[in-house]
């Protein structure tokens, strides 16, 4: 093996494309990409990736292969596929958003394989991706988060080591958790406050100069809540349950009782059925304000 690693990067999704791009103009390694969306593969390869048509292929070359999937099913099948190649790497990154239980479950399968698998989930938005500045939070070795960290640097400015497998999950998925309840707590104090005679904008302005500030009080719900525009293609209420629900699932597995987030669950499942799956996740105030 070189001093330098060739690294593996599958899933080249909206986040994932954007990390890869990264991660070849910045690490100074060889890095082979697969993604069965031709389009997505071969705007890696313009960058300086080298393409493969299986997981196979990565498999066969790339010493540390990051992965940026949809769920825990797709980063199990494909951590399968990695396993069971006749060369396999020595690391997998999961870099997706992944149920804890069976991370920790994954990563004692492969290590039977003789593959480490490091869970390192991304948060922030989609610009995060494109600029290198996501915060990534790291469950692993003292070791691996030593190899791997340089790596990440690539693609986030922001990279906790979390301690065990599954932590960075952990730590990813409470993010979540309080943001989806913060926006759900933006949600209602924007209602009532334009039913109480109050501007919706100023609001939100007089809010962010005191106690109730926050990240998503001036970035997200300022830009959505206001004008009342949740494009598609952002972060759709959809990806917002199924990342609650692996926060519901984690106390529940802990045996913790969560009214608030089984309650924004529950408005969010609302927006859902309401026909706002695929809409960016802050048009629950639709259903908070009834124009749903």
């Amino acid at each position: 093996m070189s001093s330098t690693p060739v690294l593996g990067f599958i899933g080249l999704g909206v986040m994932g494309s954007r990390m890869c791009a990264n991660l070849v103009r910045r690490s100074g390694a060889a890095v082979v990409v697969f993604d069965p969306v031709e389009e997505a593969a071969d705007a890696a390869v313009a960058l300086g990736a080298r393409r493969h048509e299986d997981v196979g292929g990565v498999a066969r070359d790339a010493d540390i292969v990051f992965l940026s999937l949809p769920s825990i099913a797709e980063v199990e099948s494909v951590c399968g596929e990695l396993a069971a190649a006749a060369e396999r790497p020595r690391i997998v990154v999961d870099m997706s958003t992944s149920d804890v239980a069976r991370t920790r479950e994954l990563s004692d399968r492969l290590d039977k394989a003789g593959v480490a698998l490091v869970d390192a989930p991304v948060a922030r938005l989609r610009q995060a991706a494109e600029d290198g500045t996501l915060l990534i939070t790291v469950g692993g070795s003292e070791a691996h988060f030593a190899e791997l960290e340089p790596f990440l640097s690539c693609m986030g400015s922001d990279i906790v080591h979390a301690g065990g497998t599954g932590n960075g999950q952990v730590m990813k998925i409470l993010n979540n958790m309080v943001l989806f309840l913060n926006m759900n707590a933006l949600a209602e104090a924007l209602t009532i406050g334009r039913a109480a005679g109050v501007d919706g904008a100023l609001l939100f302005r007089t809010l962010a100069l005191g106690s109730a500030d926050s990240f998503a009080l001036r970035r997200t719900a300022t830009a959505t809540m206001i004008p009342g525009e949740f494009p598609e293609r952002a972060f759709p209420t959809n990806y917002a349950i199924k990342d609650l629900a692996l926060a519901l699932q984690l106390a529940h597995d802990e045996e913790i009782e969560v009214p608030a987030a089984s309650q924004t669950m529950a408005l969010l499942e609302r927006t859902r059925d309401a026909g706002y799956g695929e809409n960016y996740y802050p048009a629950m105030i639709k259903l908070v304000d009834g124009r749903g």
